[in-house]
């Protein structure tokens, strides 16, 4: 399995995050940093991050119910991380209110909104497309 460059499926990247009830009227329309995994020419998973300076923003990480504990979220999460990474980003910022417990193990630490950088603050995602009951939580890179 390995992923792939995302714009070429946006169609099927909305279908896909609808369906798990993500966001996606705030969807880039480049979708430069978002990578899928496909099955044959399906997409069963997505994943990308926004960049807010030295910040990146994890979001629309998702893996269709048929194709779950397969390791596709983890092969997701590790290219988003290498992506992150190779734009010397510092930290990786993430609002969810479904996988708290798989970003943990992820080494992924819970925080308040209030210790999100201004710059991440004003996304979307934060602003308007997350509910403000949704866990914040980050992973330090450097």
């Amino acid at each position: 399995m390995k992923t792939e460059a995302a714009l070429p499926y946006r169609d099927s990247i909305i279908t896909l995050l609808a369906a798990e009830k993500l966001p996606v009227a705030d969807l880039p329309a480049t979708l430069n940093n978002f990578v899928v995994v496909k099955d044959g020419e399906v997409i069963i998973g997505v994943a990308g991050l926004e960049i807010y300076g030295d910040y990146g923003l994890l979001r629309s990480l998702a893996v269709s119910p048929a194709h779950r504990s397969k390791g596709i979220a983890k092969l997701l999460l590790t290219q988003i991380e290498a992506l992150a990474a190779a734009k010397k980003l510092s930290t990786i910022y993430l609002l969810t209110e479904t996988a708290p417990g798989y970003f943990s193990r992820n080494n992924y630490q819970q925080l308040n909104r209030t210790d999100v950088p201004q710059l991440v603050q004003q996304s979307s995602e934060f602003s308007y497309a997350c509910p403000q009951s949704a866990i914040v939580m980050k992973k330090t890179l450097i």
